[in-house]
């Protein structure tokens, strides 16, 4: 009894060794492991018999689909949401991504992580549009948008709840300095006129949003001129003259500069007057690491949640395997014995257990992926971002997310058919031919 505890103690650390190696491995490494398995099934006599072993266990599958139905679906169900949460992180994370621009600067006041705790005053502005490395429209004048962010509040077109959005004040230079931004629908703003043009992820997701609406804000009356793309974090967002904006909300600074730059050396260039100006106490860096810091954080907990939300369900699974398996087992014990009885030794029925587990894993894992590809991938959502604000985004399933979800359900197959497998081959084959 004590050499078994041990044995089985053994079993269980290699177990646990394998699933973390499984789980870092690379698609070309597990593509070579299938690869030696296939040959080892086909050009040994041991794996042939496993083979042929396996077919006979794979053949009775309809008889006991109800069982096996329980491991599929279990599997699947780990699948589907473990991909749909790491897809939102990556849909979160690839928008914000998208943002930001090598050529174009935002400046914050020194020491602030984000817009809405940084102030810029007005008298600084025209010391940072002559610094060297700033780029000029074709008129000459300098490529700096000095930008306010008020957050209103709008309902959810879905659950029709208060939401928080961001209402962006942006200068006339704004849509040269960002020119992934244009204009889908209507018309732009006309400066000094309280007119507001919406992305077309904020008109999704918000009410009140058409052309030709007017909203209250800040105790006055807008008007919605137009629709805006950018393919990026700005979609969620309602843009506005600032100075318009600075007037109804009594705002007398700013919270940012977005500036175009003459390339990277340009920004460097910028960079190192800024620095050298003790005027300007700013601090500066490229849209691009702007907006994948503002990114990091909420993407990494989504992630985490998932993981954990994932291993949390992939444990209920595992059960219901061992569960499944162990009676598969136990009905086909004098199957087993038989097989045994006439040269079926050890391995082929472990094997063959396996292979019959891993298969209904892979099928498992094949419908979540399948369904969480159907049912999320470009699925349109809100979450709060880092300015208090929501951000609209996609969820992004992607090959390597589907890829992921498939090694887990695999690894899930193997912990749920290992000891069931083992159980099976350590069988005496007499206790085995008595039981029914």
């Amino acid at each position: 009894m004590n050499k078994q505890w041990m044995w089985n103690v053994v079993t269980v650390l290699a177990l646990l060794v394998a699933l973390v190696v499984w789980i870092v491995l690379p698609w070309s490494m597990v593509l070579a492991i299938a690869v030696l398995l296939a040959a080892w099934l086909v050009l040994t006599r041991t794996g042939r018999l496993s083979l042929a072993a396996a077919r006979i266990g794979i053949a009775s599958l309809p008889q006991r689909w109800g069982a096996s139905s329980v491991i599929v679906v279990g599997i699947a169900g780990v699948v589907g949401v473990l991909v749909a949460m790491l897809a939102m992180g990556d849909g979160f994370k690839a928008t914000l991504e998208r943002s930001g621009s090598d050529d174009v600067a935002i400046v914050l006041r020194g020491g602030s992580q984000a817009e809405t705790n940084s102030v810029i005053m007005r008298d600084q502005v025209p010391l940072i549009e002559n610094l060297p490395g700033v780029a000029r429209g074709s008129d000459g004048k300098p490529l700096i948008s000095a930008e306010l962010s008020q957050v209103i509040s709008l309902l959810s077109r879905s659950d029709h709840s208060d939401t928080n959005v961001q209402f962006r004040g942006v200068g006339e230079q704004a849509w040269a300095v960002r020119d992934n931004v244009r204009i889908i629908a209507g018309r732009r703003f006309k400066p000094g006129l309280r007119e507001i043009v919406v992305g077309k992820g904020a008109q999704a997701q918000f009410e009140g949003l058409e052309i030709g609406k007017t909203l209250q804000l800040g105790k006055q009356e807008w008007t919605v001129v137009g629709v805006f793309a950018s393919n990026d974090v700005h979609e969620s967002e309602l843009w506005s003259d600032t100075q318009t904006l600075s007037t109804t909300y009594n705002r007398s600074a700013y919270q940012s500069v977005n500036v175009r730059t003459e390339g990277a050396a340009g920004f460097q260039q910028f960079k190192a007057a800024m620095e050298a100006d003790p005027r300007l106490k700013l601090d500066v860096e490229t849209t691009r690491d702007y907006y994948r810091k503002q990114s990091g954080g909420l993407s990494k907990l989504i992630s985490i949640l998932g993981t954990v939300i994932g291993a949390i369900m992939a444990i209920g699974a595992v059960f219901g395997a061992l569960n499944t398996m162990y009676a598969a087992v136990a009905t086909r014990a004098r199957e087993i014995a038989t097989m045994r009885a006439i040269g079926f030794r050890g391995v082929p029925v472990v094997t063959a257990v396996m292979l019959e587990t891993m298969l209904l894993a892979l099928l498992g894992g094949l419908l979540g992926g399948l369904v969480a590809w159907l049912v999320f991938n470009n699925y349109t959502v809100s979450t709060l971002g880092n300015n208090f604000s929501q951000v609209v985004f996609q969820f992004q399933v992607s090959p390597q997310l589907l890829w992921t979800g498939l090694k887990w359900a695999l690894g899930i197959g193997l912990v749920g058919g290992l000891f069931p497998a083992l159980r099976a081959a350590r069988l005496p084959i007499t206790t085995a031919l008595r039981e029914t």
